[in-house]
This record gives C-alpha cells, structure tokens and sequence, in this order.
C-alpha cells in the first residue's frame, strides 16, 4: 500500500489525530489483505494449517475495528468538525466496517481448504483461485486509493468491479454445470459457491471503499451514479 497522502484534505487542527486514526485504518487494511491472501493460498494448496491461522487471527480485525470507532467517536466529540473534516470520518467509519466485513469473508474460503477435495475438483479451486487474485488486487488498489485520497483512480477502478462479476458468473455456471454432471459432488461444490459468493461480496465492498473516497472529495454520494455521472462530478 500507499504511504498516506492527506495533507491537502484535512485542516491543520486535526491533521495528527486524523493522521493517526488514518494509519489504523491502514493497517487493518494490510491485515484484510493477508488474510484473504492467506485464505486462497490455504484453498487452492489444500494447507489446513494456514486455513486454521485465518480463521483464529480474524480476532485482530475485529479488535482494529473496534479501536478505530472509538477514535472516530473521540474525535467527533473533542474537536466537533465540520464539512470536510466530518466527511473523512464518516469514510473512515464506512471503510472499516467493510473491512470488517471482508475479513468474515475471508474466514468462509479459509474454511473450504479443511475439507477434502477429488483430483478432478481441484481445478475448480484453481479457478476459484483465479477469480480470487483478481478480487484480492481490486482490494488492493481500492486501498491504494483511499490512503491517497485519489478520487480519479478511484472512479477508474470503481468500473473495474463489472470484471469481477462476469469472472464470478463464469464460475458459477461451471460449478452448477459440475454438480449436474456429478451429483455426488453437491456438498463440496456448495462450498465452493459460498466461496465464491464471499469473493463477489468482497468484490462489492471494495468497490465500497472507492465510493467513500469520491464522497470524501466531492462531496456527493455515488452509490447509484453511473460511471459517466462520476466523471463529470
């Protein structure tokens, strides 16, 4: 990630809180990140082990979540900002609950490498694989964008989530394709559909993210714009 970049969005007065709070959020962001990294990993190299590591440290997302909403509540209450400066707490608190989010996310495919697989079905898990990294890389660049407070390459990537929901599509018919074929196979490919359900869903939060850091600069809320709309904001 990105190192921050703030200084041209925030008042002077609230710059070191804001930078501190900012930091904690980054953090956690690197924290999601290495999970959902960890999780495919686990997935598509059958490694229990690393799958039981996710699923005991979703503790430190959690604990982060919990520290950064105390910051944002103190900080609304002891320097009472305005405009801007509310603007950014208001995506601060937005991020880190889809933050939040994505790391239960996390946890559901970590939960896919603790079960057993045939030869054959795990070239399903190599496909998930695939849509995996993809999903992992827009959550990183939609984190990039956030510490830099980049309201262009936020839109740009923003339109990039259409990608990721043909890919899902895609494995989605192979999965039910799969299950008609076999259907013995029905209670392991289900895992996988949640699985890859959880990545369209993180998918979906990142693209979250990207909405708060437009909200931030400019003021407007996106959620239902289309992308022309967001470029002439």
């Amino acid at each position: 990630m990105n190192s921050l970049n703030l200084g041209r969005h925030i008042s002077g007065q609230f710059n070191e809180d804001l930078e501190r709070v900012l930091n904690l959020v980054m953090q956690m962001g690197g924290l999601v990140e290495k999970q959902l990294s960890d999780a495919l990993t686990a997935v598509v190299e059958s490694d229990q082990e690393m799958a039981k590591a996710v699923l005991s440290n979703d503790y430190q997302i959690n604990a982060l979540e919990v520290n950064i909403d105390d910051e944002c509540t103190r900080i609304i209450a002891k320097r009472q900002p305005a405009a801007g400066d509310l603007r950014l707490i208001m995506a601060i608190v937005k991020t880190i609950a889809d933050l939040e989010r994505i790391g239960d996310e996390a946890e559901k495919i970590a939960r896919v490498a603790l079960e057993d697989f045939s030869s054959r079905q795990k070239d399903l898990l190599t496909n998930l694989d695939n849509l995996g990294r993809r999903v992992l890389e827009f959550l990183q660049l939609s984190l990039d964008a956030f510490a830099r407070m980049d309201v262009e390459t936020a839109i740009k990537i923003h339109s990039s989530d259409e990608k990721i929901d043909r890919e899902y599509e895609a494995l989605m018919r192979q999965l039910m394709t799969y299950m008609m074929e076999d259907p013995r196979s029905i209670p392991q490919i289900m895992s996988v559909i949640w699985s890859a359900r959880a990545l369209e869903r993180i998918g979906d939060r990142s693209q979250n993210i990207c909405e708060y850091v437009i909200y931030f600069v400019k003021g407007k809320v996106v959620r239902h714009m289309t992308l022309e709309d967001m470029k002439n904001l």
